[in-house]
């Protein structure tokens, strides 16, 4: 039998329960989770809370939630800490109370208004915003009003403390765009600005080593967010680890909040920050900071800059830290070549394809060396063998590979030096020689780059087998396949059409940005050039199938 106070003090656990459970998200299975709220609960709980549209004015007057205060709170200018604490204090905010933010659904102004508030000190456990919006509240048949809400008791909540931590600055924006192994730089705009099909302000594209990753992803088609699940596993596709700062940007700060918030406070990761100045900063910068259309440009190399750090005085002092190789046939090679180029014709990579370490020997005494950049060389940019050679590297787990993007009659016409004697490897034969010494190149053999079969199990994202030959394969596959040709994402002189013209042609063969895609061909040679265009784009996840 339970004493008196026994009885008393479960009672008393009890009824505290039941409270907290009235006033805090519960259970994923209602759609609760974290800092999100269901519209039926939101329903129940209306008397409760402060309840926030963070819509555009315009959308708050045509319909609203009845008692929604309008805190369209978004600008191009940031406002003091006196003025922001005024508008949280005439929203009817004050210490302790739970407040729930809304927007039309799938939009990034609710965000954007957890992250203000958040920023300015309010607890992070008295925020939630409405999961699926005014789209998910109309949905369920919730009241409208279109009258304005009576304004509330006046709050009191006071901002003695901003927290600096969730916000990033330029400077240290621009170490992080140069350090992609501590840092991941999240770009929450579309595609077609992505790509540089349009623009935000005065040049399209994106920051260096910026990872796409739209706002509009982290949606369901009812507008309410993805599940933990769903946004750890886009993440981690995209090469984004927990260990990692994410720095959330976009053109103005806005829709950079959404992969912000989701990825903080719905998918747990530790270090995320949100760059609210983003590409309005950016661009507008004094030093002309540097603004992509491709993924990874540094796959491609132009004879200026070759020539460059191809010079003479560079190799003596050993700067360089460059290996040309030369995938021509000797012949041709004979009868000019790019200064200090070593010629390893495109056959060699073809039959060593299944045999790394062989061909790790091969390349270490023709004086390639593992840890210097590899530019390779062909008749006229990305041809078939310009990429097999590419794709042997890096199968070999060679870290910097490019190719030079013109032909070797180019690099005449442009005013640079051919030479005809073969590149000297080993020992120097006179005082005035510079020669390229034999390295021993030590491989690091990957197993995701050409693989055998198909017959592993899929991983989380969907596999899609992408036909590269000029013609439809006729091979079946136990998956989606389409057809994407290689010609068709090469100019005439053998450079990769531009970005956007690229992502239109993969967008229409329906190639999907999160896949597993493996590339065929009746020629190994052909699927390579497809599988450097989709490096080139920055698809995390793409094999060649050796058969």
């Amino acid at each position: 039998m339970w004493s008196f106070s026994s009885r008393w003090l479960f009672s008393l656990f009890t009824a505290c329960l039941l409270f907290v459970l009235s006033i805090v998200p519960a259970s994923a299975e209602e759609g609760r989770y974290g800092h999100l709220v269901s519209a039926s609960w939101l329903q129940e709980n209306l008397a409760d809370i402060v309840l926030l549209d963070a819509s555009f004015a315009h959308l708050y007057k045509a319909g609203h939630i009845p008692g929604a205060v309008s805190a369209d709170n978004y600008g191009g200018q940031e406002p003091s800490r006196a003025v922001m604490e005024g508008r949280f204090q005439s929203w009817g905010i004050s210490p302790g109370r739970k407040i729930v933010v809304y927007d039309k659904g799938g939009d990034w102004n609710a965000t954007r208004l957890f992250h203000d508030l958040y920023y300015y000190g309010i607890p992070a456990e008295d925020i939630f915003i409405l999961d699926g919006g005014w789209s998910k509240w109309q949905s369920l048949g919730g009241a409208i009003s279109k009258e304005t809400s009576p304004a509330p008791i006046r709050g009191t909540f006071l901002i003695n403390k901003v927290r600096e931590e969730v916000r990033v600055r330029l400077p240290e924006f621009m170490v992080a765009s140069g350090d992609n192994v501590g840092n991941a730089l999240v770009d929450a705009l579309g595609v077609e600005y992505y790509y540089g099909e349009e623009k935000f302000f005065t040049r399209a594209g994106h920051v260096p080593n910026a990872i796409l990753m739209p706002s509009t992803e982290f949606f369901n088609a009812d507008k309410t967010f993805k599940s933990p699940e769903e946004i750890r596993n886009m993440a981690t596709y995209l090469g984004i680890q927990p260990g990692q700062t994410v720095h959330s940007h976009c053109g103005g700060g806005g829709a950079a909040s959404v992969p912000w918030f989701a990825l903080q406070f719905i998918a747990d990761y530790p270090k995320v920050k949100l760059y609210w100045e983003s590409h309005r900063e950016w661009l507008r910068d004094e030093r002309g900071l540097p603004f992509w259309t491709y993924s990874a440009p540094q796959l491609q190399r132009d004879s200026d800059w070759l020539d460059g750090w191809n010079a003479p005085m560079l190799r003596a002092f050993g700067v360089a830290k460059l290996n040309i190789v030369d995938v021509r046939s000797a012949e041709k090679y004979a009868l000019g070549h790019v200064p200090f180029s070593l010629n390893v014709p495109a056959d060699i990579f073809r039959h060593h394809l299944n045999r790394p370490l062989d061909l790790a020997g091969l390349l270490g005494s023709a004086g390639v060396n593992s840890d210097h950049e590899v530019v390779i060389v062909s008749d006229a940019g990305l041809t078939t063998s310009a990429a097999l050679a590419f794709l042997a590297f890096e199968q070999l787990g060679h870290k910097r590979v490019s190719v030079l993007m013109g032909a070797i009659d180019e690099w005449g016409s442009r005013g640079h030096k051919l030479a005809t004697a073969p590149t000297l490897v080993g020992m120097m034969k006179t005082p005035r020689d510079i020669a390229v010494p034999i390295a021993t190149y030590v491989a690091k053999p990957r197993a995701d780059v050409l693989i055998g079969n198909t017959k592993g199990a899929a991983g989380a994202q969907p596999r899609i087998f992408v036909s590269s030959g000029k013609a439809p394969s006729t091979r079946r596959f136990d998956g989606r396949t389409t057809h994407l040709p290689y010609p068709e994402l090469l100019n005439a002189d053998g450079t990769p059409k531009t970005a956007k013209e690229l992502w239109k042609l993969i967008s229409k063969a329906g190639v999907p940005r999160y896949a597993e895609l493996i590339l065929y061909a009746e020629d190994l040679a052909e699927a390579a050039v497809s599988y450097y265009v989709f490096r080139l784009m920055g698809w995390p996840d793409v094999k060649v199938l050796a058969k």
